[in-house]
Parts: structure tokens; C-alpha cells; sequence
């Protein structure tokens, strides 16, 4: 099992570390002689990619995830602890009571999870996606990187190209709430663009570093000029792989 050190960025904001591994992923509950035991537990980062939603709130099984609302483009910015088993996911625009979108997953113990919620005008998914650490090497000395589409369009693809050092990556035509497998890339400067035939026509260079481990953000909507809702490429760095250990 990959150990990682767990650095997230949005753009230039501020740096927030915290390490994670599968042997940490425990919560603690209290039981009926008022200790705290430890009880296994997943991890699982959030992401608000539905851009009319300034206000979203997430639960699971009834719990809310996050002490406030997610923004548009926001995230929780750290993988938290879960509790295992079928649980229900629920997104609010909050304070609305009523729910944009529900749905199940079964969360297992020791795996990291991202959960997307992306759609727009009262038509909303909520996306889990299995972070699959174990399968990237950190001696590889490479860096890993993975995309979603959440440009909202469910009728045309979107064609996303990455290359580094003028070799392609990732050439794919990408249907609307999909998310790519991790490709590992060497570090260094890549290039991502997104095209379609709705207008779409985005691109960014973007540098990654060795044994670090990043989710490409492609959201917005198609034709919007409005800074904040137009289509954009965005990236969050997952973790950085710190060695691999053999169980």
C-alpha cells in the first residue's frame, strides 16, 4: 500500500498538509463506558463542480460532511473519515431543505474516494470515483494525473488532449461526468487542452512535480463568458506517494 503525504492546492491558494495512509483511515466512537475505540474507516474528498450552486451541502446517511457549504469550485480540501458500508449521498442548496440530487455508494475500508457533484438548472450527479493509490508507483519517479469532465453538456463529448514533452498522454473523447484513470507523466510542464463542437476551446500549461499524484478540473458551462461559470481547467494535487509498502 502507497503511504502518502497529502498536499492539496487549488490554483495559488494556500498549501493545507496533512498525512494519510490506509493504516490512519480509523474514527474514533464512544461506547457505552464512555471510551473512544478506533473503527475502520474510509477517506473521502468533495468537490462542488455544478456552477449555479454557490451553497452546497453535502451529507451522507444524514451526517454533513463539511462544517459549511462548498462553493462553486471549492472543495473539502482534505480526504475525511467516513464511515463504511451503503451510504446514502445527499446534496443541498443549502438552507433549502430539498435535496438537488441523491444517490448510494458502498465505501470499504482502507480505499480514498472523491465525490463530484457537477450538473446545473435542477439537473444534478453526484460522481464517486475510486482514488486507487496502490496501483501508482512511487518509485517510478513520475508524476500521475487524471481528469473529470463537469463541463456541462450531456450531449456532446469533449475531446481532451494532455501531452508532455511533446509526447500525447491522454487523447480522449470524454463523455459529461466521466472520470479518466490516472496516467503517470513525467515531471515537468504539461499541456491540457479541451475542445468541442459546442464552443469549447480551453487550454492550460500547468507543471507537475515526481511522486505527486493530480486531478484535472474541467468545469464550467459551454458559450458562458462570465468569469466564474465560463469552461475551465482547474487542478487539485491528491497527494504525493511517499513509498511503497508491502503488506
Amino acid at each position: 500500500m502507497n503511504k502518502i503525504l497529502s498536499w492539496f492546492r487549488k490554483g495559488v491558494f494556500p498549501l493545507v498538509m496533512v498525512t494519510v495512509s490506509g493504516l490512519l483511515l480509523t474514527s474514533c466512537l464512544k461506547n457505552n463506558g464512555g471510551d473512544y475505540q478506533n473503527i475502520p474507516a474510509a477517506g473521502l474528498m468533495a468537490f462542488n463542480l455544478a456552477p449555479d450552486q454557490q451553497s452546497l451541502l453535502i451529507q451522507l446517511s444524514g451526517n454533513t460532511l463539511t462544517a459549511n457549504p462548498l462553493a462553486y469550485q471549492s472543495f473539502t480540501g482534505v480526504y475525511q473519515n467516513i464511515y463504511l458500508g451503503n451510504r446514502s449521498i445527499t446534496s443541498f442548496d443549502y438552507p433549502n431543505p430539498l435535496p438537488l440530487t441523491n444517490s448510494h455508494y458502498n465505501f470499504e475500508q482502507h480505499k480514498y474516494y472523491s465525490l463530484f457533484v457537477v450538473g446545473i438548472d435542477s439537473h444534478y450527479r453526484n460522481v464517486v470515483s475510486v482514488d486507487n493509490f496502490d496501483s501508482l508507483s512511487a518509485a517510478s519517479g513520475k508524476a500521475y494525473v487524471r481528469y473529470i469532465n463537469a463541463i456541462t453538456d450531456s450531449v456532446n463529448t469533449a475531446n481532451v488532449t494532455i501531452t508532455s514533452n511533446g509526447n500525447s498522454v491522454v487523447n480522449d473523447n470524454a463523455v459529461y461526468a466521466s472520470v479518466s484513470e490516472f496516467k503517470e507523466v513525467a515531471p515537468g510542464d504539461i499541456n491540457i487542452v479541451v475542445k468541442s463542437t459546442n464552443g469549447v476551446d480551453v487550454s492550460r500549461t500547468i507543471s507537475v512535480e515526481q511522486k505527486k499524484v493530480y486531478t484535472i478540473l474541467l468545469s464550467g458551462i459551454p458559450k458562458d463568458t462570465n468569469d466564474k461559470t465560463k469552461v475551465q481547467i482547474r487542478f487539485v494535487t491528491n497527494g504525493t506517494l511517499t513509498g511503497d509498502v508491502k503488506q
